[in-house]
C-alpha cells in the first residue's frame, strides 16, 4: 500500500480488525521511510460494475462518489455514520449480486431515495432535490406531499375509558 504523505511502498500492517459489520477489514498502516500513520479499509468485490449515464456514457462504479453524496445529503443531520455505512454497504451488495455488470444511474439514484427515505425525511428531499433536478418550490411541493402521506399524521389518542374525573381548582 502506498504511503500517502510520502508515496513510498514501504508500509507496514500494526493492527487489522473487522468493521462492526464485518462488511470490512480495517488496518491500520505506518510508513517505515517517513512515519506517517493511516488506515486503510479492504473490502470483498464480487465484480467489476459500471454505471450507464443517462447520456450513454459508462464509468466505473465509485463507491466513495456515492459515500460523498450521501454525506452531503446528510451534513448536519443526526444520522449515525455506521447507519450510513450499511445504508451503503446493502446498496453495494444489491448491485453486485444483481448479476449484471452495467447498472443504470437511474438504477443507483432510485435505491438512495429509497434508503434515504427510511433513513432521514430532511437528507432525502435534499438528495431528491439533486437527482430529480428540481426547477421551482412545487416540485419541493409535491415530494413533501408524498413524504406525508407515507407517514399519516399520528390519529388522537383515544378517550380514557370509565368514569371522568373531574378536576378540582385550587382556591386561589
Amino acid at each position: 500500500m502506498r504511503c500517502p504523505y510520502c508515496s513510498s511502498l514501504d508500509t507496514q500492517v500494526k493492527d487489522s480488525r473487522p468493521t462492526e459489520d464485518a462488511s470490512s477489514i480495517r488496518r491500520r498502516r505506518v510508513c517505515s521511510d517517513c512515519g506517517g500513520r493511516f488506515t486503510t479499509f479492504e473490502r470483498v468485490q464480487l465484480r467489476e460494475l459500471t454505471v450507464v449515464k443517462k447520456s450513454g456514457r459508462r464509468v466505473p462504479f465509485d463507491r466513495d462518489k456515492l459515500m460523498r453524496s450521501l454525506e452531503i445529503a446528510l451534513r448536519k443531520r443526526p444520522v449515525d455514520p455506521e447507519r450510513v455505512e450499511r445504508m451503503v454497504n446493502g446498496i453495494v451488495r444489491q448491485l453486485e449480486s444483481q448479476g449484471e455488470a452495467e447498472i443504470p444511474s437511474q438504477k443507483i439514484g432510485e435505491m438512495v431515495m429509497d434508503g434515504l427515505k427510511r433513513l432521514d425525511d430532511v437528507a432525502f428531499v435534499r438528495f431528491a432535490s439533486v437527482y430529480r433536478d428540481f426547477r421551482d418550490s412545487g416540485d419541493f411541493e409535491a415530494l413533501v406531499a408524498e413524504l406525508k402521506e407515507r407517514d399519516p399524521p399520528d390519529e388522537e389518542p383515544p378517550a380514557p375509558r370509565g368514569k371522568p374525573r373531574l378536576a378540582v381548582a385550587p382556591d386561589v
